[in-house]
C-alpha cells in the first residue's frame, strides 16, 4: 500500500496562513493531481508531504504510519524537482545511482538496477554523459530515472515539466502517464497547467488560497465544477461568466429575456457557459445581439471576443465572421451553469 492522507492540515508562514485545514485522501497506486494558480499552496503541500517542511498542526499519514515527525529520508518518499536538481559533476549513470550508493547497496546491483531504469526510460545511451551535455527532456527522465531507482513508495513531482518547451511538454505527459503504469505506485503531481490535470489525472485536486475547492475525476472536474473558482480555472479556455440582476425569475441579456429554469430568491445570479458551446438542436435557445471586438485564429477555429451585458465573453469554433461585425449569437441554456454571485457556490437545480 501506498496511501497518503492529509487530516486538517494548517501550514503558518510566520502569521500568513497558506495552507487552510486541508484534509485529503489520496488512494494507493493513484495518480493525484494538485493544480492551482501560482502560489495557492499546492507545491507547499507536497514540500509537507515530504516532511520538507513542518506542519502547523493536523496529521500526515503514509501507509497508515503518521509520519509528522518523520525525517524526510524515512517516509520512503522520492521528489522530483521542476529544476531537476542534478549534479553537474555526475555522469547519468552516477546521478542515477546516487541514492543507491548512499544505501551502500553491492555495485553489481546498482549496475543492473541502474541499466534497467535508464531502459525504462530510454536514456540508456545517456549514461555516460553528464548534465551539461542533455536537453530539458532528458535532464527530466534522468531526475526521474534517480528518483524511480529507489522504488519508492510515492512519487512527488513538482511541476517537472515547466522548464520544457510545448512539443516535449506533450511528450513527457505521455511519458510519465506510462511510467505510472509500468511501476505501479503512488503518483502526485503539482502543476499550474489545467491541460497536464485534465490528460494525466486519475483525480485532482484544485487548489486556491490553501484550500480544496474541489477533489474528483477529470470529467467530473470539467463537466461538473462545484464553484465558480473551478468552472473558471479547469478549461482550455476560461468560463464565460456574467453577472446579471433577476427581476420576476427572468433575466436580461443584451437585448433577450431568459427565463430561470427554477425559482430563484435573490436579486443577482452569475450564468455560466463555455467558449466550446456547441448548438445541436433549436431547442432551449436564446439568441442574443452583440458584436465582435476582436479575433483570434486558431489554425481552422476561431476565437471571437464580444460583450454580453457590458462583461467580456468568448466562443470558441468555426465561423466566418469579421472583426467588429455584428452577430447574433444562439447560447442552449440547457448548457448554463449558475452560481451564487456572493459566495461562488454552483447552484443545482
Amino acid at each position: 500500500m501506498s496511501k497518503v492522507i492529509l487530516k486538517n492540515i494548517i501550514k503558518d508562514f510566520d502569521k500568513n496562513r497558506i495552507i487552510n485545514n486541508i484534509t485529503l485522501n489520496i488512494e494507493d497506486k493513484e495518480f493525484h493531481i494538485l493544480v492551482g494558480p501560482s502560489g495557492c499552496g499546492k507545491s507547499t503541500i507536497l514540500r509537507l508531504i515530504a516532511g520538507l517542511e513542518n506542519i502547523t498542526s493536523g496529521e500526515i499519514y503514509i501507509d497508515d504510519n503518521l509520519v509528522n515527525n518523520e525525517e524526510p529520508k524515512n517516509r520512503d518518499i522520492a521528489f522530483v524537482f521542476q529544476s531537476y536538481a542534478l549534479y553537474p559533476h555526475m555522469t547519468v549513470f552516477e546521478n542515477i545511482a546516487f541514492p543507491l550508493k548512499m544505501k551502500k547497496m553491492d555495485k553489481k546491483e546498482i549496475g543492473k538496477k541502474v541499466l534497467e531504469v535508464a531502459k525504462t526510460l530510454n536514456i540508456e545511451y545517456l549514461l555516460n554523459r553528464k548534465p551539461k551535455q542533455l536537453s530539458g527532456g532528458q535532464r527530466q527522465r534522468v531526475a526521474l530515472g534517480r528518483a524511480i531507482v529507489r522504488k519508492p513508495k510515492v512519487f512527488l513531482l513538482d511541476e517537472p515539466l515547466s522548464n520544457l518547451d510545448a512539443k516535449l511538454r506533450v511528450e513527457m505527459r505521455a511519458s510519465i502517464k506510462k511510467l505510472h503504469k509500468e511501476i505501479d505506485t503512488t503518483f502526485i503531481y503539482v502543476t499550474h497547467d489545467q491541460i497536464e490535470a485534465l490528460t494525466m489525472g486519475d483525480k485532482i485536486s484544485v487548489i486556491n488560497n490553501g484550500e480544496i475547492m474541489q477533489t474528483d475525476t477529470p470529467d467530473e472536474i470539467f463537466y461538473n465544477p462545484k464553484n465558480k473558482f473551478t468552472a473558471g480555472f479547469i478549461g482550455s479556455y476560461p468560463m464565460n461568466f456574467i453577472d446579471v440582476d433577476i427581476k420576476d425569475n427572468t433575466i436580461l441579456l443584451n437585448n433577450s429575456i431568459f427565463s430561470l429554469p427554477f425559482n430563484y430568491d435573490k436579486n443577482n445570479i452569475t450564468i455560466g457557459f463555455r467558449p466550446c458551446q456547441t448548438i445541436d438542436n433549436n431547442e432551449n435557445i436564446i439568441k442574443i445581439k452583440t458584436k465582435i471586438n476582436f479575433i483570434e485564429v486558431l489554425g481552422d477555429e476561431k476565437l471571437l471576443y464580444f460583450e454580453i451585458n457590458g462583461q467580456k465573453c468568448t466562443l470558441k469554433g468555426k465561423f466566418d465572421y469579421n472583426q467588429n461585425e455584428n452577430f447574433i449569437l444562439k447560447l442552449n441554456t440547457l448548457s448554463f451553469y449558475y452560481f451564487n454571485s456572493n459566495t461562488g457556490e454552483r447552484i443545482y437545480y
